[in-house]
Parts: C-alpha cells; sequence; structure tokens
C-alpha cells in the first residue's frame, strides 16, 4: 500500500495536463520549467545577456522593484485532494527564496487570470522557510478538493520544480455516459505495488497521452529466474471491465514476450489473498513497437486489475475501458461533492438546479442518490 505521499501522483506536472498560468516576473527563468516531468539539470555556463540560465522558475531580485513578494499561478492538470508539496530548490544555492507559502482554490469550469483573481482561496501551506539545493517537502493537513494553487515566495529567487502530491478525485460529471479509462491517472486510477521498477516505475503506464521514449513507460530489469513480473492497480471505480489497450511503444528488443491481466473486487475479496483472482485475459502474445486492443470477457465488476508481465520487460502504456457499477457512479459522485471548497459545491449545484446553499451547508452526505440525475444530466 502507499503510504509516503511523496509516492501519489504529481497532480500539477505537465504530462498530466498542468499548466503555468501567470507569474509576477520570470526575468532570469520561465514559469513553465516548474511543473516539466523530468528532475532538474545543471549546465554549468549556460549564460544569456541576463545571466546564467537555471533549469526552473527565477525572479529578479525585488530591490528597485514595488514591494512585497513573488508568486506563480498554476492550474492542477488532475485536481484532488493535495498530501504533499515538494519545493524543490535543486542548484539554487544563492538565489532561492527565504521563505514560501501555499494558497489553492476550487472553481467551475476553465477560468482565466482574471477570473481566479475574484476566486475564494484559502490557506494549503502557511508560511515555511525553504533551504537551498534541496527537495523541501511539506506534508498537507486539508480534505478539500482543488483545481488551482498559488505560490508566493517571499521575497525572490529561484525555484527548479514545484511537485503537488495527492490523491486524484475526477469530476463524475466528465465520466458520466462515457466510455473511460478505469486505470488512468487522471480518473483515479493508482498502482499499489510491483514486482520491479528497475528502469522505470509502473505509474509511468497510467499517463495520459502516448508514451514519448522507453522511460516514460513501465520497464523491468532482465529476470534471470523462471519468474515473470507483475504490477497491482486500484482502479478508479467498481466496474465491468470491456477492452484492455497495451503498448509497447519504443519497446523494439525489450517488450514483454506476453501479458496476461486478473481482477480481483475487493467488496467481495481480498487483493492479498492470491486465490480471489480470477483472469480477465490469459497469457496471450505481445508484438514490439505495438497498441494491442484485447476485448475482455470477465463479465462481473472488479476493483483492482493485476498486470503480469512474461517474463519481464518494458509497456508504455496501459488503459482499461468499462463500464462502473451503479453504486461505483454513487460513490465517485459523493466522493467529488464531499471534497469540494464550499464557494465550488455551492456553484455546482446551483447550475444544476439544485437549492446549493441549502444542500452544501448540509455536507458531507454519505447518500447523494437524490442528487445524480440533476448533476449528472440523467
Amino acid at each position: 500500500m502507499i503510504t509516503e505521499p511523496t509516492t501519489l501522483p504529481d497532480l500539477a506536472s505537465r504530462p498530466h495536463g498542468g499548466t503555468v498560468l501567470a507569474a509576477s516576473d520570470e526575468f532570469f527563468a520561465d514559469k513553465e520549467n516548474l511543473i516539466k516531468a523530468e528532475a532538474p539539470v545543471f549546465r554549468p555556463h549556460t549564460f544569456t545577456p541576463k545571466g546564467q540560465e537555471y533549469d526552473g522558475w527565477e525572479t529578479r531580485r525585488r530591490f528597485g522593484r514595488t514591494g512585497g513578494h513573488d508568486w506563480v499561478l498554476l492550474r492542477l492538470g488532475a485536481p484532488g485532494v493535495v498530501r504533499a508539496i515538494d519545493v524543490d530548490t535543486s542548484f539554487f544555492l544563492g538565489n532561492y527564496p527565504e521563505r514560501c507559502r501555499v494558497e489553492a482554490t476550487g472553481v467551475e469550469g476553465y477560468p482565466g487570470v482574471e477570473e481566479l483573481e475574484a476566486a475564494e482561496w484559502f490557506e494549503l501551506l502557511p508560511e515555511s522557510p525553504l533551504a537551498g539545493g534541496t527537495h523541501n517537502v511539506f506534508t498537507v493537513d486539508s480534505a478539500r478538493r482543488v483545481t488551482h494553487l498559488r505560490l508566493h515566495i517571499l521575497p525572490d529567487g529561484g525555484i527548479a520544480r514545484l511537485r503537488v502530491h495527492g490523491e486524484v478525485v475526477p469530476d463524475p460529471r466528465d465520466l458520466s455516459g462515457l466510455p473511460f479509462d478505469l486505470a488512468a491517472t487522471l480518473n483515479g486510477g493508482t498502482v499499489l505495488r510491483c514486482s520491479d521498477s528497475f528502469f522505470s516505475p509502473p505509474a509511468n503506464m497510467l499517463q495520459p497521452g502516448e508514451s514519448r521514449f522507453m522511460a516514460d513507460g513501465w520497464e523491468t530489469a532482465r529476470r534471470r529466474d523462471d519468474g515473470h513480473d507483475w504490477a497491482v492497480l486500484a482502479l478508479a471505480c467498481a466496474a465491468t471491465p470491456l477492452v484492455a489497450e497495451v503498448t509497447t511503444t519504443h519497446y523494439l528488443g525489450n517488450a514483454p514476450d506476453r501479458i496476461s491481466l486478473s481482477g480481483v473486487d475487493s467488496e467481495t475479496a481480498s487483493p492479498d489473498d492470491d486465490a480471489a483472482w480470477f483472469p480477465l485475459l490469459p497469457e496471450t502474445k505481445l508484438q514490439p513497437d505495438t497498441t494491442h486492443r484485447f476485448r475482455l470477457a470477465a463479465g462481473r465488476p472488479v476493483t483492482h486489475v493485476r498486470i503480469d508481465s512474461h517474463p519481464d520487460g518494458g509497456i508504455g502504456r496501459f488503459r482499461l475501458y468499462g463500464e462502473p457499477t451503479a453504486q461505483a457512479v454513487h460513490d465517485l459522485t459523493a466522493r467529488w461533492l464531499n471534497h469540494l471548497p464550499l464557494p465550488q459545491a455551492v456553484e455546482a449545484l446551483t447550475a444544476a438546479g439544485l437549492p446549493g446553499e441549502k444542500l452544501a451547508a448540509g455536507l458531507p452526505r454519505a447518500d447523494v442518490s437524490d442528487l445524480l440525475g440533476p448533476l449528472l444530466g440523467k
């Protein structure tokens, strides 16, 4: 099971759809560097007319400018509940900020910068000291689902990366009535454990888009025994799986020879019980650098899926499409609604023709059966 907050998905990362909307200043280095998926690097003697260029976001010194401090505004690619924030100051040694603080908000739709200024923000991380050249990791104690963050650095300086680790809370209105990927990180799928992740972690398989290169998928070391590699996934919700998509994109001499899939429903059995797993796809031959699609004939819901890679190798992406159970739709909606900040809950309910203020004041609600139709457009 996942125990460390920093092992949770990065809700702000560029591959997950994160965006840096605005910044008070980016004189020395661009704000967009903050959410790059790759680790920061230092390139010595890369001088521009403005000075040494760092792999991160760097503002100029504030003296001579107006008072105050610098800030940057981000939209999360995967809205959710934040559990940890990593303010990475790698390679910023004499030019990192002294302190930082983080605000958050949850809003409907796709507001611009001016609209976000009028949103109701709350403190996610109080003013905290920073050290240079290191990962400054802060745990967050908040149950609210957020869509945007505002990082304040005091007074100025440079940050290499901003990682926002948390639990994805998908919007059920985006999933209802449509086929969706039950395993995708953006929909709440997660990797619980795996046999090996020597070259790259299995969570890469669940990212959006096509795999960009070998390290962007899940690749294991070469096995020298008679076993095989595997990964266990917790799906976004209980569902009957219908189609699996397995890509070996970019894996030319190191794709698995075969793959098999198994499932379990945690409502009736424990995923820790090996005997509880039942087959979804028998051992099936794979080809290198290929997108494979397989129809599944499980015929019953699962909450977890195990991918068995025979004997080892690399998988670029894994998709699993299926139909959520009625109870899963209810539970997804309840989880989403109960985690919303109050202003967003009111707006969402009002837009659905429901008495938003009255209902939001009564949150959390275990039973949202009376809200499903209006909220999900049914």
